[in-house]
C-alpha cells in the first residue's frame, strides 16, 4: 500500500473557526484520511494552530495575557473543537514549537548559504498613533486592482491578489484606524523569489496538471505575473527569532521571521513533534526527506493556494535538499453564508463549537462535504441544512437502520434471522450494491467530494428501495423465512453502510457497527465480493436496535437557529 502523507492548511490561532474554515481544509482532509485508513494504506495526517504574527500579541494583549499563554490555551480550545467534529490528526502541532524554530532557522540559513536570501533596506509603513511598524495585514486599505475597500496590506481577500502595504489606496492603520502613517526605513531579510522562478514553472508544468482547476490557474497566474522577491521577516515580538549565528545585526534588532515564511515549514515541524513524541516508533523524515514513495496532498481554501502552491515550493527548491513537495493540491472555493461572508470579525455566520452546542458533529460532517465548495462558491442555509438532513440523514439513512433492526426483533428475536437462502433479488441487489460502491471509490480516490457523497447517498438509497420491492412487513404473513432473508439482507446493508460511511460520519457508523456482535468488528473496507454476497454478518448474530441516529429537525428548531444564528439577509 502506498503511504500518503495529508496536511490541511493551519487554522490561525486566533479564535474559533466558521463552518467555512471547516470545509475548506480540516474537513474534507480528515474525510480523505479516514478513507485512506480503511482502505489500507500507511496515512499520516499532519496539522497545527498557526501561531505567530501581529494578531495573536493583540488578542493576547486584549486578554491580558503574555502571547506565549494566551496561544497556549488558544490551541487547547480549537483542539476541543476538531476533536468534538471527529477529526483524526495523527498530530495538531503548534507552529511555535521548539521543532519547527530549528526547521525554520535551518532553512532560512540554507537559503542564505545558496545566495536565496538577501538583507535590505526598505521603507516601511510606521504609526505613530500606534508607536510601531505595521505589519502588512495591520495596513488596510482599497485594493488597486478590484477597488475592494478593506483589502489587507499583504492580499486582497476579495481578488485574492498578493500586495505590498504601499499599493493599497487611502491606507489606514488596522489596529487604531488611524491614517496618519509615515514610511520608515528598516531593515529586512528578502527570499529572492525571483531567481527560483524557472525553477518553480518547470516544476507546476509537471505537477499542477492533474490539481484541481482552481488551484492550478492560481498557480499559473502568480507565475504569469512573475514571482517578486518578498520580505521573509517582521518587526515583531512574537515570532521564530532570526538566528545570531548568521545575522547577528538584525537578532540584536529582535527581527522574526514572517509567519507566512514559518507557517508552511510547520507542516514539517509538526511532524517532527509528532515522531519526537515516540522516536524510537516514528521517523518524521521518512515523510519528509529524501520521500520518493510519499503521496503528499495538501487540502485549502483558495486564499491560501499562492503561498502553497508557489512561494513554499520555491522555498524547499531553495534549500538544495530533498525535501517533500505537495503531489496534489485540493483547493476549495467559499462557503457562503446566505451569500455573505462568513466574518470572524463581524460574528456572522456559524462557528464550529456553536455548530456543535445544537447539533452532533455528523449531522455538519455529512451536509458540508455533500455541499463542499469545489467548482464554484456554495451557500448555506439553514432551509437547505435541514432538508438535506431530514431527507438523507434521518429518512434515507437512519430510518432504514431503524425499521429493519426494530422490524426484525419484534418478529424474529434479537438474533439476526437465517430465512431462505439470497435468491434474484438479492443477486440484483449485490450486483447493484458493487458498481455503488466501486462509483464511490472512484470518486473518493478522485477527491471529488461532493460526487463522493453523491455515490454514498445512492448506495442507502437502493436498501430502501430493495425494502420497498421485498416489503418484509407483508412477507411475514404469508412467507416468514422470505422475510427473514430481506431482513437478513438489510442488515447486512446496515453493516456495509456503516463501514463505508466511516469517512463522512464516523460516530453515526460507529454505531450502526456496534449494533451488531461480531468477534472482529472494525472499519477495514468492504470488498466487492462482499458487497455482492452481503453476507458479513451471519445468521444467528446478536443486534440491538441503536437510539435514533439522525433526529429530524423541525421547524421549531429552524426558527431557534435563525434566530440565533441570523437568516436570509433582509
Amino acid at each position: 500500500m502506498a503511504r500518503h502523507l495529508i496536511t490541511s492548511a493551519l487554522p490561525y490561532i486566533n479564535g474559533i473557526k466558521h463552518l467555512g474554515n471547516m470545509v475548506g481544509s480540516m474537513l474534507p482532509a480528515d474525510v480523505y484520511s479516514r478513507y485512506l485508513r480503511q482502505r489500507g494504506h500507511d496515512v499520516l495526517y499532519i496539522c497545527a494552530t498557526d501561531e505567530h504574527g501581529t494578531p495573536a500579541e493583540l488578542a493576547a494583549k486584549e486578554q491580558g495575557l503574555p502571547v506565549a499563554e494566551f496561544c497556549g490555551q488558544a490551541h487547547d480550545v480549537q483542539k476541543a473543537v476538531y476533536d468534538g467534529f471527529g477529526l483524526a490528526f495523527d498530530h495538531f502541532g503548534r507552529s511555535s514549537s521548539a521543532q519547527n524554530a530549528e526547521l525554520t532557522q535551518h532553512f532560512a540559513r540554507r537559503l542564505n548559504e545558496n545566495g536565496f536570501i538577501e538583507e535590505r533596506a526598505i521603507r516601511q509603513v510606521y504609526s505613530p498613533a500606534d508607536g510601531r511598524f505595521l505589519p502588512d495585514r495591520y495596513v488596510e486599505g482599497t485594493c488597486p486592482h478590484c477597488g475592494y475597500d478593506k483589502a489587507r496590506g499583504d492580499q486582497c481577500e476579495n481578488c485574492t491578489r498578493v500586495l505590498d502595504p504601499t499599493d493599497l489606496i487611502n491606507p489606514r492603520s488596522a489596529i487604531s484606524g488611524s491614517t496618519d502613517l509615515e514610511v520608515r526605513e528598516t531593515k529586512h531579510l528578502f527570499l529572492l523569489q525571483s531567481k527560483l522562478q524557472v525553477e518553480v514553472e518547470e516544476w507546476i508544468a509537471r505537477t499542477a496538471g492533474e490539481w484541481p482547476q482552481l488551484a492550478s490557474s492560481i498557480a499559473r497566474k502568480w507565475l504569469t505575473e512573475g514571482l517578486h522577491d518578498r520580505a521573509i521577516t517582521r518587526d515583531l515580538d512574537w515570532g521564530v527569532p532570526v538566528p545570531a549565528d548568521t545575522w547577528p545585526e538584525l537578532a540584536a534588532e529582535g527581527k522574526v521571521f514572517y509567519v507566512w515564511f514559518d507557517a508552511p515549514i510547520e507542516y514539517i515541524g509538526s511532524t517532527k513533534e509528532w515522531s519526537d513524541q515516540n522516536p524510537a516508533d516514528r521517523d518524521w523524515k521518512s515523510w519528509w526527506y529524501e520521500a520518493d514513495d510519499v503521496r503528499y496532498t495538501q487540502f485549502m481554501a483558495k486564499d491560501n493556494v499562492p503561498f502553497h502552491s508557489v512561494m513554499f515550493p520555491a522555498t524547499e527548491m531553495g534549500v538544495r535538499e530533498p525535501w517533500k513537495k505537495v503531489d496534489y493540491l485540493k483547493s476549495f472555493n467559499w462557503l457562503t453564508y446566505y451569500g455573505g461572508k462568513f466574518s470572524t470579525s463581524q460574528k456572522r455566520g456559524i462557528f464550529t463549537d456553536a455548530a456543535l452546542e445544537i447539533l452532533p458533529a455528523d449531522y455538519w460532517r455529512y451536509f458540508l462535504i455533500a455541499n463542499a465548495p469545489e467548482s464554484d462558491d456554495s451557500s448555506f442555509t439553514w432551509e437547505h441544512f435541514s432538508a438535506t438532513v431530514n431527507k438523507d440523514l434521518a429518512d434515507t439513512l437512519g430510518n432504514f437502520v431503524n425499521r429493519v433492526l426494530s422490524f426484525s426483533r419484534k418478529r424474529f428475536g434479537d438474533d439476526v434471522p437465517a430465512g431462505k437462502e439470497a435468491g434474484e433479488a438479492e443477486a440484483k441487489l449485490g450486483t447493484e450494491i458493487a458498481a455503488l460502491l466501486s462509483e464511490y471509490e472512484a470518486q473518493m480516490e478522485a477527491l471529488q467530494f461532493r460526487k463522493a457523497a453523491s455515490a454514498l447517498r445512492a448506495l442507502w438509497s437502493a436498501g430502501n428501495s430493495y425494502l420497498e420491492e421485498k416489503a418484509p412487513w407483508l412477507e411475514i404473513k404469508t412467507d416468514p423465512e422470505a422475510a427473514a432473508l430481506t431482513l437478513r439482507t438489510a442488515m447486512n446493508l446496515i453493516h456495509l453502510y456503516a463501514v463505508v460511511s466511516e469517512p463522512f460520519i464516523p460516530a453515526s457508523s460507529k454505531a450502526m457497527r456496534g449494533a451488531f456482535a461480531l468477534a472482529d468488528d472494525t472499519a477495514t473496507w468492504v470488498t466487492a465480493e462482499q458487497a455482492k454476497a452481503l453476507d458479513t454478518v451471519p445468521a444467528g448474530t446478536a443486534f440491538t436496535v441503536p437510539p435514533v441516529l439522525f433526529a429530524k429537525i423541525t421547524e421549531e428548531d429552524l426558527e431557534s437557529y435563525r434566530e440565533r444564528f441570523g437568516g436570509a439577509p433582509e
